[in-house]
């Protein structure tokens, strides 16, 4: 799921524009037909997606779903194709930053407009909000419909916490420091590793949001040189500094903190649930000193979820069915069903209830899976305080380049954290300024990358 962060804003620009110019064209026969495509999906899910689309057919008499899965690598490609050829699908599970970037240029539909008033109704409300983004104008509307979510949990070395005289790894940020310099000192690793790559992951970025930073204004103007972006510039950086993480944060990403939690070199490290089954194979010495705990969280306790969409290209000639279909495949029953096979965790309150009933029930075959569902039992419960911390928004993966290049300067003692903070204002705004010259403030409740709770 680290992959929701990855996009391409050159392609999803042309993209985009061709969607919006190209209207529907298909001929009588094709408005009776919905082209559905997945992100690697098949073959492993093959039955349960035919289920759902032959149920649909049911419902739905005289139209057909045509399903085409296609791979992660090669999706922006292959839709960039069929935009062209104007044989863009109808519904389309996307990545939530592809499919922002495409919201701003005009290839996807507003949805506001095929959707029935009760349809929010059905979805946890912080995950629909997560489907917001920009449209061509800079308002906000709803492009994307959520469908699975994962949420990080925090895995911990039991044997590694101990030594340090810790029961269990901090909660808040604000107890990592202390936390760190302990492990560090009486076991001699290392108690985390976020890296600050600027093409990896997200997770220092949401970071900043949890210690209270707002990253952009109404404008998208920098809103991140503040006390609070002060303060955690100058974390980040002193963490580094005194040694308390370790040195590859600045040149490697998110595989090198899997690395060393399973060779016993770090405390904990922050994944999903069903990471626990890959560390009881590579590391099963480490697999059985490890257990779960819950996400480190800013003072408001608020987790960070990742959320895969479905989206409708504004070209479709059957937006309206398109949008059932979507609806329905995102039902509580579908959802549960799906969560239950694919490992994932539902965004309908329906199907996360059953899954919680589910897990809390369930007898665990060994002490391994017994483990595996208190980890996804826990992830489930994370759910009530969670939302996506960095929305996505055109602008973000420059928005974290420049960040992260900044904060590597200051930890490197290149230039001190506040002079850090300062360029990487300076930076922004200058990219800002060159896209949204004459940007608009938007109206309260509606900034999609302010970094608050909504």
């Amino acid at each position: 799921m680290r992959r929701l962060g990855v996009a391409a804003a050159a392609l999803a620009a042309s993209v985009g524009l061709a969607l919006s110019a190209c209207q529907p064209s298909a001929p009588p026969d094709d408005r009776r037909t919905i082209q559905f495509w997945t992100l690697d999906l098949a073959p492993k899910f093959n039955g349960y997606i035919h289920g759902v689309i032959a149920a649909w057919e049911r419902q739905n008499p005289g139209y057909r779903v045509v399903w085409t899965d296609v791979p992660w690598g090669s999706v922006e490609r292959k839709l960039l194709a069929a935009v062209f050829a104007r044989t863009a699908p109808d519904v389309v599970n996307l990545n939530p930053l592809f499919a922002a970037n495409l919201a701003s240029k005009g290839g996807l539909l507003p949805l506001e407009r095929v959707l029935p008033p009760q349809a929010p109704q059905g979805y946890l409300p912080l995950i629909w909000r997560a489907g917001r983004s920009a449209g061509p104008d800079g308002r906000p509307a709803q492009f994307a419909i959520p469908w699975y979510l994962t949420a990080r949990i925090t895995l911990a070395n039991t044997q590694l916490l101990r030594q340090a005289g810790y029961g269990a790894p901090p909660r808040t940020w604000a107890q990592l420091p202390a936390y760190a310099e302990a492990v560090k000192r009486r076991t001699g690793r290392y108690a985390l590793f976020v890296t600050v790559v600027p093409d990896d992951s997200a997770e220092l970025l949401e970071s900043l949001v949890q210690m209270d930073v707002t990253l952009l204004d109404g404008r998208q103007r920098a809103a991140f040189n503040s006390p609070a972006g002060r303060r955690a510039f100058a974390f980040w950086t002193d963490l580094y500094r005194r040694g308390l993480l370790p040195r590859e944060v600045v040149s490697q990403g998110y595989r090198r903190a899997i690395e060393l939690y399973q060779s016993g070199e770090l405390a904990q490290v922050g994944s999903g649930a069903e990471f626990l089954r890959s560390i009881q194979t590579n590391a099963p010495r480490v697999a059985a000193a490890t257990r779960p705990y819950p996400p480190i969280t800013g003072a408001n306790g608020q987790a960070n979820v990742a959320v895969m969409t479905l989206a409708i290209p504004r070209q479709s000639p059957v937006a309206a069915q398109a949008a059932s279909f979507a609806l329905f495949l995102t039902n509580g029953a579908n959802q549960w069903q799906f969560a239950e096979q694919a490992k994932v965790l539902p965004s309908s309150p329906q199907a996360l209830g059953q899954l919680r009933a589910q897990l809390g029930g369930a007898t665990p075959a060994n002490p391994q899976e017994a483990l595996v569902q208190r980890a996804r039992l826990l992830s489930a419960d994370t759910l009530g305080r969670a939302t996506v911390l960095v929305p996505a928004s055109p602008g973000v993966k420059r928005l974290q380049a420049i960040v992260y290049t900044q904060l590597q300067r200051a930890m490197l003692g290149q230039i001190s954290s506040d002079a850090a903070l300062v360029e990487a204002e300076r930076q922004w705004n200058a990219y800002a300024q060159g896209r949204w010259p004459v940007a608009a403030a938007q109206p309260a409740g509606s900034r999609p990358e302010a970094g608050r709770k909504p």
